[in-house]
């Protein structure tokens, strides 16, 4: 790549989890270049791009500095940035037990937050059929994952290591789309007051410097 950052970053201006591996890129002090797909053109699909990500969507990472090495899938990335980038373990843990439970964070928001608040998203936005019932059923899951949330912030004030690590960083942008599109005007649920511990967890990730910096990045693309 000729831009001379080590990384080149595939990702969409409104995709959530292209956005999180810039986070962590900026938390890192880390330099990379974004190239935004064009969804409606599905350039996502298309075989520059599924060369490099056969799964044909986004996140895809390459590391120019490891041989052009390509990651895609967005936990995976951020694990790999913090194993190869992060030895100070600014968003990591070294306790062996909180490794695990960091992955345990991992898998939950991927295999949790991200499908079923992506599916409520979808829904309520994209998909050509007004489903109410299904609209209703990734609702409730959405509000299932919150309560799990919540046992926890409740209790304590970041995931795992008493630190904000990546496990935390990785539910940031998918929590935006709950509380913008998912659950917004959703008849007797306000998530600041239903989940308190999970709101202002929330909020004080959007605070530090780097995730508010690619926040801001994504708000003034989106105005364009």
């Amino acid at each position: 790549m000729s831009h001379g950052k080590q990384f080149t970053l595939y990702t969409h201006i409104g995709g959530p989890n292209g956005w999180k591996v810039a986070f962590v890129l900026e938390e890192l002090g880390l330099t990379y270049e974004s190239i935004f797909l064009d969804f409606a053109k599905l350039e996502q699909k298309a075989p520059e791009h599924t060369k490099l990500n056969p799964n044909g969507r986004i996140p895809t990472l390459i590391d120019h500095k490891n041989n052009d090495f390509v990651i895609w899938e967005s936990n995976a990335i951020l694990l790999y940035l913090l194993d190869k980038y992060d030895k100070e373990n600014k968003l990591g843990v070294s306790d062996d037990n909180d490794k695990y439970t960091l992955l345990q964070w991992l898998f939950f928001q991927a295999s949790g937050q991200g499908p079923y608040f992506g599916q409520v998203f979808w829904f309520k936005r994209f998909h050509p059929e007004h489903l109410p019932s299904v609209i209703e059923r990734y609702q409730k899951e959405t509000q299932r994952v919150y309560s799990v949330l919540e046992s926890v912030l409740s209790k304590q004030e970041w995931l795992v290591g008493g630190k904000p690590t990546i496990a935390d960083i990785a539910f940031i942008t998918w929590n935006r789309a709950a509380f913008s599109v998912s659950l917004k005007d959703l008849p007797g649920v306000d998530v600041e007051k239903d989940y308190p511990s999970v709101y202002k967890w929330h909020k004080t990730l959007e605070e530090r410097p780097a995730v508010a910096k690619v926040l801001a990045v994504q708000a003034s693309m989106q105005k364009q």
